[in-house]
């Protein structure tokens, strides 16, 4: 067996461990505003619920190891006192890895996510309209843990209100956990799904995502695409030029377009199709390809 003192360990080899130790945890999908009633909108899996009577949840947005900075959902916490906890299950955890993307401050997450904002009743912050259960929390404390990289902050939300999406609750009126769908973090990459196991969901902490404002009107409105496909297409740092958007579509594409030159509509369709083929297959590069090449 492997015995390890934390103390002798770098902090990102300790972070390895612990959070591959500790698992399947929960996420808290947090919104909240700053002194100016800005929107911030990230997700946090250092969190669980903790009383009940007071109905208490804490979640930390600790400190970043890399450089010690704080998340904006801490400073926000610290200015405005208040914030939604929305439960993420397996329809939008594309989006939440979208908002998980390093944003500088000011940067709506629910725009770039593509993610509904919904107003709360009681707090300021508003909710994800998608998510199956959303908590309306007042914070009664901020806890600091430490003042280096990688220290934790609890964030201690008092529940004052909860709505849950009447399609998740069963014939007695309690959550049922298959219509729940949650999804829970693992360590590395991995995530675990309450209805079908573990799978993979590369992590955006270190790249500016494009988002969903910067998608082409016809990628946004598309009839084959889902709102995960989109997340996942929103989730670049850039799209393919020109030329290698041309010289795919020379390679890659000829028949199709010989075959529905006169055919617009049909050809968009047929394209959008094509592209959901090559996100299936995580190719998401050849996914962009294929849809910017309909314009080029």
């Amino acid at each position: 067996m492997r015995s390890i003192i934390p103390s002798e360990l770098a902090i990102p080899e300790l972070h390895q461990y612990l959070l591959g130790a500790v698992g399947p945890r929960p996420i808290a999908f947090v919104s909240t505003i700053d002194a100016e009633g800005r929107v911030n909108l990230a997700p946090y899996s250092f969190f669980n619920i903790f009383s009940v009577n007071p109905p208490i949840a804490i979640f930390s947005p600790a400190r970043r190891g890399r450089d010690n900075t704080t998340k904006h959902t801490y400073e926000n916490a610290k200015q405005v006192p208040e914030c939604v906890i929305n439960v993420v299950n397996h329809a939008i955890v594309e989006h939440m890895s979208l908002a998980s993307t390093e944003y500088p401050a000011g940067v709506n997450e629910f725009v770039k996510s593509g993610l509904t904002a919904i107003d709360s009743d009681m707090v300021r912050p508003p909710r994800v309209g998608e998510s199956p259960v959303q908590l309306e929390c007042k914070i009664n404390q901020v806890i600091e843990l430490g003042q280096n990289g990688g220290a934790g902050n609890l964030v201690v939300c008092e529940i004052i209100k909860i709505h849950i999406r009447e399609e998740v609750l069963n014939a007695e009126g309690k959550i049922d956990p298959m219509k729940m769908d949650q999804v829970a973090r693992m360590g590395g990459h991995w995530y675990t799904r309450a209805n079908a196991g573990l799978f993979q969901l590369p992590q955006p902490t270190t790249k500016i995502a494009i988002g969903f404002d910067r998608l082409p009107k016809d990628v946004l409105h598309s009839s084959v695409l889902t709102g995960s496909e989109l997340a996942q297409l929103a989730g670049v740092e850039h799209l393919p030029d020109e030329t290698a958007v041309n010289e795919y579509k020379l390679i890659e594409l000829p028949e199709v377009f010989i075959a529905h030159e006169d055919q617009p509509q049909e050809l968009e369709k047929i394209l959008h199709q094509r592209a959901k083929t090559c996100l299936a297959a995580h190719d998401i590069e050849g996914a962009w390809k294929t849809l910017l090449a309909f314009n080029n």
